[in-house]
């Protein structure tokens, strides 16, 4: 298990949305409160799956931390959470999967929970103290974040 202390700031960081303004708005929080070294962004998760299985054994390489979007048109969110699921334990590192979705739906948090990896389910928008209780580890999967 990888350990953070709160001052630690969130070092390789992948957003998986298909909303271009999600990822603006998450570009200038991070960019803003110095909460990221690095950050990439991606519209469809299939060629994050492909890059993961290609670097499975560079930890440099890898994510800290994955934000993803459970709707996107193509590849779905859950597809990527399959996607995943087959190829986690193959990785030299453990990445914490966060699921940042603007459905409230109770199933949707349910199945969520169904995966190891996803560290919580996080309602869109995203706020600052999202990313400070990711620092500090304090996020569960309770149920829906509300602002």
């Amino acid at each position: 298990m990888l350990h953070q202390s709160k001052k630690t700031i969130m070092s390789k960081l992948v957003i998986i949305d298909d909303d271009p303004i999600h990822h603006k708005i998450v570009q200038y929080m991070l960019t803003k409160n110095d909460l990221s070294k690095e950050t990439t962004y991606a519209f469809d998760g299939r060629l994050v799956l492909d890059y993961l299985q290609e670097n499975r054994m560079k930890i440099s390489a890898l994510p800290d931390f994955i934000f993803l979007d459970l709707y996107m048109p193509g590849n779905s969110g859950w597809d990527f959470l399959n996607g995943f699921q087959e190829i986690y334990k193959t990785l030299k590192k453990e990445i914490q999967v966060y699921v940042v979705s603007s459905s409230i739906f109770q199933m949707d948090i349910n199945r969520s929970k169904g995966y190891p990896f996803v560290k919580s389910y996080i309602t869109k928008p995203l706020m600052k103290n999202v990313f400070e209780k990711i620092k500090g580890r304090a996020l569960t999967i309770t149920g829906p974040q509300l602002n």
